[in-house]
């Protein structure tokens, strides 16, 4: 064999070695936050559903004022639709074989406009601006939204969400509140740890939605 021959193989080889190298991280980071199996296995999908009765609710005619409910900012663990859960402060893990029907922020978003669209209270509530804009965006950032799991097996779903009140059309924060609840759940099993999201949900929103809305100046019933 002539050395012109021989020259294309080490270049095929380098090809080759250089796609490995490539795969090999995105590999490792599958396995960083699936347990095994979980790639090939199916997750059960939890969602959140808040009692109704549970939220503010208008007296009177809605406020003559749109208001746009933006993507809440959510930390890197959070970044997904895993169940977040902590066996310490420190350790960030996901809840075995289930997942949230979609990922935590576009959740959290569609939990509080529903239950400020329920209120009536408002002219319009949505995820983004009909026509030119806003008059109002409510902007948050969600710093917990996990369960911490106790040594006994036992677990204390935890919400903590910071929000802030925009006038769109000068960009100035109006009001800001920082609201957090913590519930209590048996065991660290899946369907305990949803339900008391779900309670934990319950408590933090329809609070949210009355600051909200007494906000902006809407009168409530008792």
């Amino acid at each position: 064999m002539t050395a012109a021959a021989a020259a294309p193989l080490p270049r095929r080889a380098f090809v080759l070695a250089g796609l490995a190298t490539l795969a090999a991280p995105a590999l490792s980071g599958c396995g960083a936050i699936s347990a095994i199996g979980e790639a090939t296995t199916p997750l059960a999908v939890y969602d959140l559903r808040l009692d109704p009765a549970l939220g503010p609710r208008a007296a009177g005619r809605p406020l003559a004022r749109a208001l746009v409910v933006e993507l809440p900012e959510v930390a890197g663990v959070l970044d997904n639709d895993r169940i977040l859960i902590r066996p310490t402060p420190l350790e960030a893990q996901y809840l075995p074989g289930a997942r949230w029907s979609d990922p935590v922020a576009p959740l959290v978003q569609g939990l509080i406009v529903r239950n400020l669209e329920d209120s009536g209270g408002l002219r319009f509530v949505g995820r983004r601006p009909v026509g030119a804009g806003g008059d109002f965006a409510l902007i948050g950032t969600l710093s917990d939204f996990q369960a911490e799991i106790a040594p006994d097996g036992s677990a204390r779903v935890r919400i903590r969400l910071n929000a802030r009140l925009v006038r769109e059309r000068d960009a100035v924060i109006i009001a800001a509140r920082v609201f957090e609840t913590s519930v209590a759940a048996d065991t660290s099993a899946a369907l305990p740890l949803v339900e008391a999201f779900n309670s934990a949900a319950g408590e933090v929103i329809p609070e949210l939605g009355r600051w909200v809305l007494t906000t902006l100046g809407a009168r409530l019933a008792a």
